[in-house]
């Protein structure tokens, strides 16, 4: 897969609601996207780790506690002003 692409995956999915990581892989299947845990942990890491993501644990009635992860508010804030500024580039050039 492109490098990039896997993360904006991710993110979109994370912009809509928030996700444990079975959720995101269910996700992945279901758009054809084969993603193994092996390679999305360290990835989540990753986005945790560049303020990207953060997560909270939730209990679960069928085993231990889930990590459930959802974007910052500081991504969410740059995701629109990026929205923002690549429409006006667009717009213009039209």
């Amino acid at each position: 897969m492109r490098k990039g692409v896997l993360e904006l995956c991710i993110l979109s999915m994370l912009r809509q609601r928030d996700m444990y990581v079975s959720d995101l892989l269910d996700e992945m299947k279901n758009a054809r996207l084969l993603v193994v845990e092996g390679t999305l942990y360290p990835l989540l890491t990753r986005l945790k780790n560049e303020n990207f993501l953060t997560y909270r644990w939730e209990e679960s009635k069928m085993g231990p506690p889930r990590k459930y992860y959802k974007i910052t508010e500081e991504l969410n804030k740059g995701w629109r002003e990026l929205i923002l500024s690549v429409n006006k580039i667009i717009n213009q050039n039209i």
